[in-house]
């Protein structure tokens, strides 16, 4: 598709990769719930349990991640998106009508497999990105979801009150609407000469992660995306517990806040991270992100249970990290070709996936150990997040060594590439 056109391509997608994640905002206050539902536990000991089910859709979303991009760059990126967002709004239903821990689990592995279209989407924006825009791009993908969880928590709190299972149901509802405008309006991005032959070698997780090979030095900002997700799931997993059990917030409180924070993601990366990136290069904004994660860190460390409306101060610079995966992104697309660009974003998903798989468990165990040994000691409630701090920190360490002298080479290749065109 022509650069031309990438205007109302960009909507389309980030329109389609909005209501997929409002389908999935909607489930996440009340999921805690519905775990120590179907387990047939208190809501504290579910926590043991959250972290395998989570983990079981990070799982199968790394075997699958790889596999959904190669196939995107062998027969273009509409028909593969189309099919992963038919496949989640089903799996939802699966979900609604879970009887016991067992289908639960089933039913998250399952929407791994078609959760997979993030992998797709970010394809289709590297399709129809110019490079200069490319990092913004990418960041617009961030805000579409961070709008999407701004609506969906907020509407799965209200829904708590007709049972943790409805939002599963209007989940359901939005992936189908979802699947409905997609067919209707999304465009193929990748044109028919552009795609290449479907290899099984590169299109397992194996075969995706040794491709990080390719990259020289730089297949180490593939570790930073790394141990940036891995990072993040210490508050994704253990908010929902963190905020119940410290601060006595209810399901809707939980739902209002993660709204806020979307609204917070919503601006930094829709707004912010092009123009942040632009004026402190992707070294700086990397850094800039990091560092804004560890103060958020440390707010949720020190914060006495009696403020916890001071968590909403902390949102902001929480949001402020986001801007570390587009800029990661913005240097490793630039180096990839155009019909390797869904290889590469199925490396980026599988990354993502395998800190999904190991950081859920690995943070709820520690919270679970935490809250058991020291139940009246308030430092049991931030261990998830002491634990984080660390891979933080070595993610800013490595990051600020990759790209010591990546402004260098950049300006370097501008300045070659303007002189070949003279």
């Amino acid at each position: 598709m022509a650069i031309s056109n990438s205007h109302s391509a960009l909507l389309f997608i980030l329109v389609t990769i909005c209501l997929d994640s409002i389908g999935l905002g909607i489930i996440i206050p009340s999921f805690p719930a519905l775990v120590s539902e179907t387990a047939h536990v208190s809501l504290t000991e579910s926590s043991k349990y959250f972290g395998v089910v989570m983990g079981s859709y990070a799982f199968m979303q790394f075997l699958f991640s790889p596999l959904v991009g190669n196939l995107s760059d062998r027969f273009g990126r509409r028909p593969i998106l189309l099919i992963s967002v038919f496949g989640l709004g089903m799996d939802y239903l699966v979900m609604y009508f879970a009887p016991s821990l067992f289908w639960l689990i089933l039913g998250r592995a399952i929407s791994g497999m078609f959760g997979a279209s993030f992998t797709t989407a970010a394809a289709y924006i590297a399709d129809i990105s110019s490079p200069e825009k490319r990092a913004q791009n990418f960041g617009m993908i961030g805000a579409a979801f961070g709008i999407g969880f701004v609506i969906g928590p907020a509407i799965g709190g209200l829904l708590s009150d007709f049972g943790s299972r409805a939002p599963f149901m209007v989940a359901a509802c939005f992936s189908l609407i979802n699947f409905i405008y997609g067919l209707l309006v999304l465009k193929e991005s990748l044109p028919s000469d552009q795609r290449r032959a479907f290899e099984w070698k590169r299109a397992n997780p194996l075969g995706a992660l040794l491709q990080m090979g390719r990259f020289a030095k730089m297949k180490y900002l593939f570790v930073v995306t790394f141990l940036m997700i891995l990072t993040n799931m210490s508050v994704h997993s253990s908010w929902n517990y963190y905020t119940m059990d410290k601060f006595h917030w209810t399901v809707k409180d939980v739902g209002i806040s993660l709204a806020v924070i979307g609204v917070f993601f919503g601006v930094v990366q829709g707004g912010l991270s092009g123009l942040l990136v632009k004026r402190l290069g992707e070294k700086g904004a990397a850094t800039f992100g990091f560092l804004s994660l560890l103060l958020m860190f440390l707010i949720l460390i020190v914060l006495p249970d009696n403020m916890g409306w001071v968590l909403y101060l902390g949102m902001l610079p929480y949001a402020l990290s986001g801007i570390v995966d587009p800029a990661i992104r913005s240097v490793i697309s630039r180096k990839t070709a155009m019909n390797e660009q869904g290889e590469l974003q199925g490396v980026f998903t599988s990354l993502m996936s395998l800190g999904e798989i190991l950081g859920p468990p690995l943070f709820m165990w520690l919270y679970y150990s935490a809250r058991k040994t020291a139940p009246n000691e308030s430092w049991s409630f931030s261990a998830p997040f002491m634990l984080a701090g660390i891979f933080a920190i070595a993610g800013l360490i490595l990051v600020r060594w990759v790209l010591k002298d990546y402004k260098k080479e950049a300006d370097s290749a501008e300045e070659s590439t303007l002189s070949d065109q003279v």
